[in-house]
């Protein structure tokens, strides 16, 4: 089993790197990941239900599927900025549109995120979210693994996941935060000035 879960773990390392370099180089990333244990957390929570939702999915619209999970993390990120102890306790179903899971982009973007569907804004977003999706759902075929099986349904996981974090990601460098390196002293662990 350790074999198995060196593998998914080494998959996932892969997927999320390049999908890193990749929103980097559309301008939306420097390089990192800007990510937070609460937001991460929430994924760990929603997973099971994101995962009964998306899977059913997959064959008819992957690409879907998987970018869901990136709006999902985009979701949370600016909940996360704007009151998490207000919204720290959402439940999943909050992130549904009239139509379910069908229509969970366009709510999220209009109704969390606060944009127009036909705004500049919006269509980088789908774009870049879409772009990802297409990356991830090409590593996936590179495994090869025969379909419905507990290998794909891992695999499936892992990137679901990776395209969450993903999402979050963006949305916080929207907001404006960064990652900083902080020289500290030995002493008092202070930051140095």
């Amino acid at each position: 089993m350790e074999e198995n879960t060196q593998y998914f773990d080494a998959y996932e390392e892969n997927l999320l790197n390049e999908l890193v370099r990749t929103v980097s180089s559309l301008g939306m990333l420097d390089g990192q990941l800007l990510n937070s244990e609460d937001i991460d957390q929430k994924w760990k929570e929603w997973a099971p239900e994101y995962i009964a939702e998306a899977l059913p999915e997959v064959n008819s619209y992957p690409e879907f599927a998987i970018a869901c999970a990136g709006y999902a993390g985009m979701a949370v990120a600016k909940w996360w900025d704007a009151d998490w102890g207000r919204h720290h306790g959402t439940d999943y179903s909050s992130l549904h549109g009239p139509r379910g899971f069908d229509d969970m982009d366009e709510y999220i973007v209009q109704n969390i995120l606060g944009l127009k569907l036909d705004s500049p804004e919006a269509k980088q977003l789908v774009n870049i979210l879409l772009v990802c999706a297409q990356k991830a759902s090409t590593f996936i075929q590179h495994e090869q693994i025969e379909r419905q099986t507990v290998k794909a349904f891992h695999i499936f996981a892992r990137t679901v996941k990776v395209m969450y974090r993903i999402g979050a990601a963006i949305q916080l460098r929207r907001l404006g935060y960064k990652l900083h390196k902080v020289a500290l002293d030995r002493k008092g662990m202070q930051p140095l000035s």
